[in-house]
């Protein structure tokens, strides 16, 4: 993935963070036929391997999984918040007019060798890991066990398993940190906008959360490149 350094994301905690609040991810694999891709739920074990291990299921019907043996390298892609940036929102279109629109957004790309796993005490951990994870902040949370003993073995038989230790990951977060901070204030105000068409809360806080770790050292900040600044990247 191309990542200008400005955008560059390398803290794994962040990139886990972004995997877990997103966690329905585009899985591309290299099929005997060409490039096969399906959205997926993952589950993300952050203390298995050294940059954690993702875990899902897909439809036995679902032909991508048997392209998985002797593929290669999956990839995974992760997407966060991510919107439009009309240029009326920077400070400086109203003296240089050296402005254009853009697109802001948070993606993490993760790689591994995929396995595919047919194994009905396996599936059940991760039906179980998976449910509890949404069901979790329910009032009275669904449980697996509350369905039907022979209905679920019905279901868990149309199900297979897909295992992906992650084995290079790599974050990126355009978050308008090639303009100046006057514009980069700009466009946190215009997506917190409560009367313009392209509010975007969540942008509005990646977008301010890059600002305030800059503030605060935590951020090294280079003045972008002419090859980054006002370019779509």
């Amino acid at each position: 993935m191309y990542i200008p350094a400005s955008f560059r994301e390398d803290r794994l905690e962040a990139m886990h963070a972004l995997m877990r609040a997103h966690p329905l991810a585009m899985l591309i694999v290299q099929g005997r036929d060409g490039l096969q891709a399906a959205p997926v739920p993952f589950m993300l074990y952050a203390d298995e391997g050294g940059r954690g291990t993702l875990r899902a299921h897909v439809a036995r019907a679902n032909p991508l999984w048997r392209e998985l043996d002797g593929a290669g390298e999956c990839l995974v892609v992760f997407q966060g918040p991510d919107g439009y940036v009309t240029p009326s929102w920077y400070a400086s279109k109203a003296t240089t007019h050296k402005v254009v629109p853009t697109w802001n957004y948070a993606t993490v790309q993760a790689r591994g060798r995929a396995t595919a796993i047919d194994a009905a005490a396996w599936l059940r951990r991760q039906l179980d890991d998976l449910t509890r994870c949404h069901e979790g902040d329910r009032p009275q949370p669904w449980a697996v066990d509350d369905a039907p003993a022979d209905y679920l073995a019905a279901q868990m038989k149309a199900l297979v398993g897909i295992e992906i230790p992650i084995a290079r990951i790599e974050g990126k977060w355009k978050m308008s940190q090639n303009r100046e901070m006057a514009d980069r204030q700009g466009v946190v105000d215009g997506l917190r906008a409560a009367d313009d068409p392209h509010r975007n809360a969540p942008l509005a806080e990646a977008v301010e959360g890059r600002i305030e770790r800059q503030a605060a050292g935590r951020l090294a900040f280079a003045r972008p490149s002419a090859e980054e600044s006002g370019k779509p990247v």
